[in-house]
């Protein structure tokens, strides 16, 4: 799948259940792997970036099974180094499983190649290598000096003393290096030199060790002390919490969508910095419960985020979240003190930046903050991943404003959280469209106009488009065979639809559709693929609050598959015959009813038999014979039917 439509949505309100931290899980593999001893890990995170980490230590002789198709797993530990002393790991672009065994194989004595994708290889290690090369290990550069693919030679380590590393560029090398150094066996000081950056993921590592035997003395952020002669210790079980990080999107949902949205898996017991993203929900007025395994947020009282200043280096990857949030605010919004996004699975300050702007935001991007404006109307828009999992998972936010956003290559989320698409949709609640089709003259489009006005829903006549589409080029001078310029007609077609009235860019067009030329215009226009796919979209955008009636023929298969309510309007072709008489009648035309008969029923045939879109009832839609309903019964039907199966639902 190259890209994701998600539709304008209402609201978001539900609980979700957490996949397991990426962050805790990565390193729990690692530390089970190292330990004398079997770990049982209970919910794993099952995710690209763990399925990394599992394939390297089966490369480096550590067994581990799974449970069935659980996300529990035993690992046989190593009991100290590993013991295959020649491996080439292929690492895709899995920072937390990277960094932490660039580090525990510079120690274990052996030769190693590391490698990744080619955003890996841009993603700096140097500062980590630094240090490695203070305790004697032989780590050399096969590509750019600074960054991976990494060759690791044997060599004598000389622990001891202090070693000194960069704070300021990512936390995971002080983390490496924390979790490398018990394999020394000599008391060993960590210096940081400079700030240390997301300080709550380094709070994960020296809780994680703990459990596994090793504690670590810690003065400050610092300076951090590897005692002599430890060695990790299985301890048993070990629980994986829920991810954090991903439990921003869906509180953010809550205080975005109205809420409440309920996240399960993380609470005020978490070892996780990134539960600290519900206090900065809090700064911009959304209503906040904590439990000690869930967590809950709701929108503000009065329905709109505050503006905010704020500095986030203490969670880097949930202020991600903040900055789609900034879109909702009253006003414009800084994110301050987050360099640390440059040097992640993309340049995050600049594609955030750049995908913000794409929805109408005003972005002012520093070398370490961006300031967000919020526009007064979001723009539809299709967002760029950058094979950055966080991207996907924010920019969903943007459906919340009731606008429509397309989420291009989104099984990037596979690295962290697969199932997140499904669970988002399980708490977002999309804006409703009724689609209603039929054959012609069966009254689908008097029927759909008139539940539209009793529901106060906007109305789409789909079958105007491209009469619309021909007019509107006709008028401003466009050859009916220029395809690029007509697809920007129809991406941009100012078409409005009030009761059984066409208007094109507030003129009155109901008639002057159905003139010869127009139907001639609107078959040419109709075979262009560029003009199809315009339109296509373009039909997306009159999905809008609160909700959408839309009558046409592909309404429920094609343009809105997920329609919460799907009518075939139908009726004997003699008594579709006689309305059409009526009406031509009425308008004082000339009429024949059995030439009318054999037009409707050679139309039947041919639109039955259609390669594209053909005229046929849905598994999914209710039928409605309308042959002895007048307009009324058939309205009140259809509306009858809306309301019955939101009662029950």
């Amino acid at each position: 799948m190259d890209h994701l439509d998600l539709p304008p949505l209402l609201g978001a309100c539900g609980s979700v259940r957490l996949p397991g931290s990426k962050s805790i899980s990565n390193r729990t593999l690692l530390l089970a792997a190292l330990a004398s001893g079997t770990t049982e890990i209970r919910d794993l995170l099952a995710s690209d970036d763990t399925a990394r980490m599992l394939a390297a230590l089966s490369a480096l002789g550590v067994t581990w099974t799974r449970h069935g198709d659980s996300d529990d797993y035993r690992v046989e530990g190593a009991g100290g180094p590993f013991r295959v002393k020649a491996a080439e790991l292929f690492l895709g672009n899995a920072g937390t499983a990277v960094r932490p065994l660039t580090a525990a194989l510079a120690v274990s004595g052996g030769e190693y190649r590391i490698a990744g994708v080619a955003r890996m290889h841009e993603r700096p290690i140097g500062d980590l290598v630094d240090g490695l090369r203070q305790i004697g290990a032989d780590v050399r550069y096969l590509g750019n000096e600074g960054f991976p693919p990494l060759h690791i030679l044997p060599a004598p380590i000389r622990a001891g003393g202090v070693v000194r590393v960069r704070g300021d560029v990512s936390s995971q090398f002080l983390t490496a290096l924390l979790m490398a150094l018990p394999l020394a066996g000599v008391e060993t000081t960590v210096e940081v030199v400079g700030e240390l950056i997301s300080k709550p993921y380094i709070a994960i590592t020296l809780d994680l060790m703990a459990r596994f035997g090793v504690e670590i003395q810690r003065e400050g952020w610092q300076r951090f002390t590897v005692p002599g002669g430890c060695r990790y210790r299985s301890p048993g079980t070990v629980f994986v919490e829920g991810d954090a990080s991903s439990a921003s999107y869906f509180l953010a949902a809550g205080a975005i969508g109205g809420g409440p949205v309920r996240v399960e898996g993380v609470g005020r017991t978490s070892i996780q910095g990134d539960v600290r993203f519900a206090e900065a929900l809090e700064r911009l007025g959304a209503r906040i419960e904590f439990g000690d395994n869930w967590i809950e947020a709701r929108a503000p009282a009065d329905g709109r985020l505050r503006a905010f200043d704020l500095d986030l280096n203490h969670i880097p990857d949930a202020a991600m979240t903040l900055a789609v949030a900034a879109l909702f605010a009253d006003g414009p919004c800084a994110l301050r003190n987050i360099a640390s996004w440059r040097v992640k699975e993309t340049d995050r300050l600049a594609a955030m930046a750049t995908e913000l702007r794409k929805v109408g935001a005003q972005v002012e991007e520093g070398a370490d903050h961006l300031v967000v404006v919020p526009p007064d109307r979001l723009v539809p828009a299709a967002i760029d991943t950058y094979d950055d999992h966080r991207m996907a998972m924010c920019f969903s936010l943007v459906s919340l404003g009731g606008c429509r956003v397309r989420i291009n290559d989104p099984n990037c989320v596979n690295k962290t959280f697969p199932g997140y698409f499904d669970a988002f949709a399980r708490v977002a609640q999309a804006v409703p469209v009724i689609a209603i089709d039929g054959p012609s003259a069966s009254g689908k489009g008097t029927v759909a106009a008139r539940v539209a006005e009793a529901l106060g829903f906007a109305y789409l006549d789909s079958g105007s488009l491209y009469r619309l589409v021909a007019l509107a080029a006709m008028r401003a001078g466009i050859a009916l065979d220029d395809e690029p310029a007509l697809a920007r007609v129809a991406a941009t077609l100012p078409a409005e639809f009030a009761g059984e009235r066409v208007r094109l860019a507030g003129d009155d067009v109901t008639d002057a559709i159905r003139e010869e030329a127009c139907s001639v215009g609107a078959s040419k226009v109709a075979v262009l693929p560029a003009v199809r796919a315009a339109l296509l979209d373009r039909q997306h955008d009159y999905r809008r609050a609160p909700g959408l009636v839309a009558e046409g023929r592909d309404m429920g298969s094609v343009v809105f598959p997920d329609a919460e309510h799907k009518f075939f309007l139908t009726a004997s072709a003699e008594a579709r015959a006689d309305r059409r008489y009526k009406q031509l009648k009425e308008k004082g035309l000339a009429a024949n009813m059995e030439s009318l008969l054999e037009d409707l029923r050679d139309r039947d045939a041919r639109d039955a038999a259609r390669p594209v879109a053909p005229l046929k009832q849905l598994p999914d839609a209710t039928l409605l014979d309308t042959t002895e309903m007048g307009v009324g019964e058939a309205v009140s039907f259809v509306l009858e039917h809306v309301r019955r199966t939101r009662d029950d639902a």
